[in-house]
């Protein structure tokens, strides 16, 4: 027997669900809702398979759960389940007519990212076509970078959300910000750190199949290569927005790395030239 029906079928479910929730409700987040449940659901169906008795396939999933339960909750007070849609597809859904919307909704919202879901966890599967392998030190030490990416995206999380709840504070007292964008912590030295360990998280995970197979020339490698492809896009779709509410980030765009952290670089203009401008 094989998970692989059993995690196809949860797939079309979550899909069915996602796109008629969408046309009901006219919201295009469902997929964002799940986003952070059922890559968790996947793993632990392959470890259910094992009857619970794999360690790696035990550790991938409670792992995974660990990922999921951190997202779900950032996700939740940022207002993720009371009906707040992700402010980039209406900004999408502004560009297009509605038919093309529509078939954007359906092909890539709800289709294609529900199958992203299903391929970055695929490295379980791989885990659990080689449950002979033995749970190693490798393992272990894959599993404690996978904590500490935890660890890293939960600072930069709390650090955003300090950030944004101070400047919401700011704005309702009728003052103006002092700044409109985090640049300090983490984010002095990537301008999206949680995306940095949210990818981090998923190539540990890729790491840990590939260590049952011993071998990293695993196809479940797409999975992980689609989703940092998507996270790219991503970033450089919501720097636009950012860029045209907030013209001065530009000059943070220069000093400071995209994602990976690293020391800021030297600025290239001052502000006040960029403000003569």
């Amino acid at each position: 027997m094989t998970p692989i029906p059993e995690v196809t079928l949860i797939a079309a479910t979550v899909c069915a669900l996602a796109w008629v929730a969408s046309l009901i409700t006219g919201d295009t987040s469902w997929v964002d809702r799940i986003w952070s449940i059922v890559p968790a659901v996947y793993v632990w169906v392959f470890a259910l398979f094992a009857h619970l008795d794999n360690q790696r396939l035990d550790v991938m999933a409670i792992a995974v759960t660990v990922w999921g339960a951190r997202l779900t909750f950032n996700f939740a007070r940022r207002g993720g389940y009371s009906g707040v849609e992700d402010y980039r597809w209406s900004v999408l859904r502004a560009s297009m007519p509605r038919w093309q919307f529509q078939l954007f909704n359906f092909f890539f919202i709800v289709l294609y990212q529900n199958f992203l879901l299903v391929l970055i966890a695929m490295p379980a599967y791989t885990a659990y076509q080689h449950r002979g392998t033995s749970f190693s030190f490798l393992d272990l030490v894959l599993v404690a970078i996978f904590l500490a990416c935890t660890l890293g995206e939960t600072i930069a999380d709390q650090q955003q959300w300090n950030f944004q709840s101070n400047k919401h504070r700011e704005i309702a007292a009728g003052r103006v910000p002092a700044e409109q964008f985090l640049q300090t912590g983490l984010f002095r030295y990537s301008r999206h750190p949680n995306y940095f360990f949210e990818l981090a998280q998923w190539w540990l995970v890729f790491l840990l199949g590939a260590v049952a197979a011993r071998s990293v020339m695993e196809w479940t490698v797409i999975g992980v290569v689609l989703l940092t492809a998507l996270f790219i896009g991503s970033t450089s779709f919501t720097e636009k927005i950012t860029l045209s509410k907030y013209p001065e980030y530009s000059l943070y765009q220069q000093r400071t790395s995209a994602v990976i952290p690293w020391s800021p670089r030297r600025q290239r203009r001052t502000a006040e030239a960029f403000d003569a401008e």
